[in-house]
């Protein structure tokens, strides 16, 4: 019998990996506090589409299973960093990070358990020390149909960005 495996088992990463279900329309900010001067420091934010074959669900927790989940193609890479990273503070270590709306642009089925597209959401910082530092925290978001997104599966969408299908040779 199949184990109950969460997104952070899944892609690994252990306590850098946060994941939630939310609607491709929202959007929002973190606040990250480094506590440090971060004025040489640089951040990068990107994120990428993937979509899983199936999801199930834990009856009692609502939280996603992944245990017999595949990855099973994506959707291109997209650079957010420009306007999303606000380096509010450098000498205290403030930044902002926004998740902009719309990250994932294609159809879902409605409460889908399969074909299912999640964002994932990267946010890497490099600090200024030696040897240089290098960390990253990853969100993936499950993406929920909602009205005004096209109903419908997302492998089979011709509208660009087009999804690439995952073969292992």
């Amino acid at each position: 019998m199949a184990g109950i495996l969460n997104f952070d088992q899944y892609l690994g990463g252990a306590d850098q990996i946060k994941i939630e279900q939310t609607f491709p329309s929202t959007q929002k900010t973190l606040i990250y506090d480094y506590a440090q001067n971060v004025s040489a420091w640089t951040f990068q934010l990107d994120c990428q589409t993937l979509v899983v074959d199936t999801v199930t669900f834990n009856r009692n927790t609502g939280q996603p299973n992944f245990a017999s989940s595949k990855v099973i193609g994506s959707f291109p890479k997209a650079e957010l960093t420009s306007g999303n990273v606000d380096v509010t503070s450098a000498s205290t270590g403030k930044i902002y990070v926004t998740f902009p709306a719309n990250m994932y642009t294609g159809p879902i089925i409605p409460d889908a358990r399969q074909n299912v597209p999640i964002t994932v959401v990267a946010l890497t910082w490099q600090d200024d020390s030696t040897p240089v530092q290098i960390n990253t925290h990853r969100w993936a978001l499950i993406q929920s149909w909602e009205p005004d997104v096209v109903v419908g599966d997302p492998i089979l969408s011709n509208v660009s960005p087009v999804y690439t299908s995952l073969t292992l040779g």
